[in-house]
């Protein structure tokens, strides 16, 4: 019996393209922190403030925010009165769209971050009479199981290290009747190499692309997404989409 085959696989050292990932796609990855995951008052402020605002402003240019709504509907197109939560909201403007889209959609808004909440409670979200704003650890979700029909994680995934990553699966699948990730895929390792080359230059310049990547290195590939599923409970099942236009969806349910 092959021993070392036999020992149980440690989820923390898990390379973001999975166990079977080559040697050059795992030196493409990196731990560094983006300027969003720096705690408020980090010296970073400034610098995550605009990274928000860049976010917000592309997503409306490129009107991610209409197709990642409409791809977060889309899961729930039977409930007649659907209850979303988003985890990781930020700007939260994928929420103010969900509840556009939709006449009689609940949405809890949340993210970990304190400073996003209270700007989200401050503005059109904290208002919205079928919107809750609050804070929640997409981690350790303060909510009963099966309390919402879906639960959406949008471009914020990559963020967790492994084992926060595996947590969030269980959580997810553990509140939600489906947990939808949505997400870049993770490049092959030559077109890693061209982002890597391009943005390295300007990412000590520009707050956006010094995140950009960051984040390119640290998304996940389908067979680490499988690993994770694995490690946080045998009953997830994971259908991952090609949805267009650089993004993927991943869709996570529990058996039974």
């Amino acid at each position: 019996m092959d021993h070392m085959a036999a020992r149980p696989r440690d989820i923390a050292t898990m390379p973001r393209g999975g166990y079977g990932a080559s040697c050059l796609d795992r030196w493409l990855q990196t731990d560094r922190t983006e300027y969003l995951d720096r705690p408020d008052g980090a010296g970073a402020d400034d610098k995550k403030r605009q990274v928000v605002r860049s976010l917000e402003l592309l997503g409306t240019l490129l009107g991610d925010h209409d197709r990642f709504a409409r791809l977060a509907l889309a899961e729930v197109a039977e409930v007649p009165d659907p209850r979303i939560v988003e985890l990781g909201a930020g700007h939260g403007a994928l929420s103010r769209r969900l509840l556009a889209e939709h006449p009689t959609a609940e949405v809890t808004v949340t993210d970990v971050q304190r400073a996003s909440v209270a700007a989200m409670a401050a503005g059109e979200l904290g208002r919205h009479p079928r919107a809750t704003v609050r804070a929640l650890d997409a981690t350790a979700i303060d909510a009963d199981d099966c309390g919402y029909d879906l639960a959406v994680f949008a471009l914020s995934f990559h963020h967790l290290a492994p084992p926060e990553a595996a947590r969030v699966l269980a959580e997810g699948t553990r509140v939600a009747d489906r947990l939808l990730l949505i997400e870049p895929p993770r490049p092959p390792s030559l077109l890693q190499l061209l982002r890597v080359a391009t943005l390295l230059p300007w990412a000590p310049l520009v707050p956006y692309l010094h995140d950009a990547l960051i984040s390119s290195l640290r998304l996940y590939s389908p067979a680490a997404l499988r690993d994770l599923a694995a490690h946080a409970d045998a009953g997830i099942e994971l259908t991952v989409r090609d949805v267009g236009r650089g993004m993927h969806t991943v869709l996570a349910t529990r058996r039974g």
